[in-house]
């Protein structure tokens, strides 16, 4: 009698479980559609498929829900991934399937099973002609059916192992596309992973290596030996059989989902009608899966000479492995109801917010508000532009800093005509990843330390020779000539490249600072989202300004260079004549000597160095001469000194003037000519240089480009404010991002009752049932 009574209540408390199970199902279906559609972060549990090529993939997902609908057979069949929401509904003999549409997921198409099967064949046909033969967009489907189980499983395309070859490049392309497209599926920490394994040694880990990248404990997965009516003929002993089903800890590690492998097989065959179909319906393909997980218990008894353990056989077959998915994923919605609930109502929070901000968007798309909106970016800018100059921390160095070796190849290098570069780590703050200010004080300061360390470049005797020509009124030699027109045209060649590098690196380094400025305002609230137009015409005026500016400013320094290496002018020179005299000192002796038969070549070298070096003061000349002549013949007559005199005077002019034979002297004089001209020039131009950018590029962005900004934005308001703006595709866009933030609003307003009423049935049924 007991029994009797408790035959209703079970009853009961049965068809409300099915009755909850299904409002569950149906509830997670349409959230994870709504996750899909509009990208939001709501856990939705799915079974997630993951498997190399021909490892039997879609077989067994057709296995598991019971009927054929995809596109089955060897090579790429799967180019996109398919989600199936499937449902058991014991009242539809046939299965009932609807299809999402691409463009508008809230909207679903009924098809037939052959249908769908010819989408799926032209969307992988159409996969395979495009650059990118793959997609991450699903194609979901929804499907009730009376062997359905009550899962929402995720059939993603089969990883592929190209050979190591040239010739395989196209296919390694697509091998790592596929795997980039499966591992991030796997991300999601809610998904479970269904790795299927196509072999029969535990140890020859295919699938699992690149599941085990992202879930290296297998926490989540449930790893399934496949095709496993091929694998039993291949043991020859029982021992081969007892390792294959339950493999050593060791060699599957971690705390694998459901503690040991499953074992399916599904028999080969499509349904069909036609002459190359086995199975005439569904029901038979059905039938026949049954089937084949009794033959395979059988063999496997006969192999292991044994009767299968309870454990054993409940790891063996896709019914059993649909038994454990259903409980497992049902096990997962139940616990994640009550943290479901709480999401919704954030997102529908975020929803009507977003809602909100769009409405005022509507509403300020006016011109009157647009102009004030520019002009109050504009003064925005230029205020972090300003900061940026002055040295800030605001925006993150590890995210928009540059070290040196960066910016020299962002920027460009410093380089001579030796081809070498400074080396980077001499420079201060070289690794130090800088932005603004900063870092257009350290270029400044590279360029210093580089330019301010070039030596003249080597002079050959040839140039020498070449450089000395014929005068117009005589042909003798005029070193003081020759050596201007070595020194000048050494540092033309030598500076005109640095010119232009400082003004490529110092160009970088300003257009640099408009993205920063732009995360400034963006971290700040302060941006003008939506009005992409305007902020590209102001992103391209600043480019322009700061290529013009630097233009300009490299224009007038090279003024400077073409005026200071065409025309020598002694003032500039004058402070290293003294330097000049040592270093004719330093080579007095025996040249000196051979050339007017003199040990004592000190006074002589004062004399040549006078003679070639004072030429823009002449009348000095003579009375600089005299009294060297007269320091020369101290301790000697004054006729003896008068005659040594005139003869070194005379050897003097014979081998500067009227002889053209290059003396190891005379090309020393030039060559110390050429260095005291040539370093004057660098200091000259190193000054020039700094003072002129820093006067003409960096102060313009501080003094003209508000000015310039300002006139630009005015002139585009008084001429075309709807193009500036783009009013009438930005209120095209905004209306439109209002209907879908209007939808998704209500789909979550729907979802959100209908979770709270599951969460509030869940409870009276464990307060009634005492659960």
């Amino acid at each position: 009698m007991a029994g009797q009574e408790s035959s209703p209540e079970s009853g009961s408390k049965k068809m409300d479980e099915l009755e909850g199970q299904w409002r569950l199902y149906e509830a997670y279906n349409e959230l994870h559609g709504l996750a899909q559609e509009f990208d939001t972060p709501f856990d939705a549990p799915a079974v997630l498929v993951v498997g190399h090529q021909t490892d039997g993939k879609s077989a067994l997902v057709e296995g598991l829900m019971g009927f054929q609908f995809n596109h089955v057979g060897g090579g790429t069949k799967t180019r996109r991934p398919i989600t199936l929401h499937m449902k058991y509904n014991p009242e539809c003999d046939t299965p009932l399937c609807h299809l999402l549409s691409d463009s508008d997921p809230s909207v679903s198409h009924e098809k037939s099973l052959q249908e769908i099967q010819a989408y799926i064949e032209a969307e992988n046909m159409r996969l395979e002609k495009e650059t990118c033969q793959f997609s991450a967009k699903e194609i979901i489907i929804r499907i009730e059916y009376k062997y359905c189980p009550n899962l929402t499983i995720i059939d993603t395309p089969g990883l592929v192992a190209p050979a190591p070859s040239r010739k395989n490049r196209a296919l390694q392309a697509q091998a790592r596309a596929v795997e980039s497209l499966v591992r991030a599926k796997m991300q999601h920490r809610e998904f479970i992973i269904l790795c299927l394994e196509d072999c029969n040694d535990w140890s020859n880990a295919t699938t699992r290596r690149v599941v085990m990248q992202i879930d290296p404990e297998l926490s989540r997965t449930v790893i399934v030996a496949t095709k496993l009516d091929t694998k039993i003929p291949q043991f020859a002993r029982a021992s081969d059989v007892e390792v294959f089903l339950s493999p050593p800890a060791s060699t599957l590690d971690g705390f694998m989902l459901g503690d040991s492998p499953f074992f399916t097989s599904v028999p080969s065959g499509r349904v069909g009608f036609g002459a190359e179909s086995v199975f005439r319906s569904n029901d038979e393909f059905k039938q026949a899966i049954s089937s084949r997980e009794m033959e395979d218990l059988v063999a496997l008894e006969e192999k292991l000479g044994r009767v299968l353990s309870k454990h054993e056989r409940s790891r063996i077959g896709v019914n059993s492995l649909r038994l454990f998915l259903e409980e497992l994923l049902l096990k997962r919605y139940m616990d994640s109801v009550p943290s479901i609930i709480p999401l919704l109502e954030k997102e529908y929070r975020s929803s009507t917010r977003k809602l909100s901000e769009l409405d005022l968007q509507l509403s300020s798309l006016n011109e009157a508000k647009l102009k004030e909106k520019g002009r109050t970016f504009h003064d925005l800018f230029l205020t972090k532009l300003s900061l940026l100059l002055k040295g800030t921390v605001i925006a993150p160095p590890d995210k928009f800093g540059e070290t040196l070796q960066d910016e020299r190849v962002n920027g460009g290098a410093f380089i001579g005509s030796d081809g070498l570069q400074f080396p980077h780590k001499l420079i201060p703050n070289a690794g130090m990843r800088l932005y603004g200010g900063a870092q257009y004080h350290r270029a400044m300061a590279e360029f210093r330390f580089v330019v301010g360390g070039i030596k003249c470049p080597p002079i050959t005797r040839e140039e020498i020779v070449n450089a000395c020509g014929v005068e117009d009124i005589h042909d003798g030699t005029n070193y003081s000539r020759t050596a201007c027109v070595i020194a000048v045209a050494k540092a033309r060649d030598t500076f005109e490249p640095f010119l232009h590098q400082l003004g490529c690196r110092l160009s970088h380094i300003l257009k640099r600072l408009l993205p920063i400025a732009v995360y400034l305002l963006q971290k700040e609230g302060e941006y003008l989202s939506g009005h992409d137009v305007f902020l590209r015409r102001v992103a391209h005026a600043f480019n322009n300004f700061a290529e013009s500016t630097e233009k300009s400013c490299r224009e007038k320094c090279m003024e400077d260079l073409v005026s200071t290496t065409r025309y020598v002018t002694w003032s500039l020179h004058n402070k290293n004549r003294a330097g000049l005299r040592q270093f004719l000192d330093s080579f007095g002796g025996s040249e000196q000597s051979a050339i007017i038969g003199n040990s004592t070549s000190t006074g002589l070298s004062q004399d040549l160095s006078t003679a070639s070096v004072a030429s823009d003061n002449k009348q000095d000349v003579k009375p600089r001469t005299d009294v060297k002549l007269s320091h020369l013949a101290s301790g000697n007559d004054s006729t003896m000194s008068t005659q040594t005199t005139e003869t070194r005077l005379a050897d003097l002019l014979d081998s500067t003037l009227w002889n053209r034979r290059l003396a190891p002297s005379s090309e020393k004089i030039v060559y110390a000519l050429v260095q005291q001209i040539f370093h004057g020039i660098r200091e000259y131009f190193l000054a020039s240089t700094e003072l002129k950018f820093n006067c003409f590029l960096l102060m313009p962005v501080v003094d003209k480009l508000p000015a310039m900004l300002r006139e630009d934005l005015e002139s585009a308001f008084e001429d075309d404010l709807d193009n500036v703006f783009d009013i009438t595709n930005l209120r095209h866009s905004v209306a439109q991002d209002k209907r879908q933030t209007e939808i998704e609003l209500k789909r979550v307003q729907k979802l959100k009752e209908k979770f709270r009423y599951i969460h509030e049935q869940l409870n009276s049924q464990q307060a009634k049932f005492g659960q």
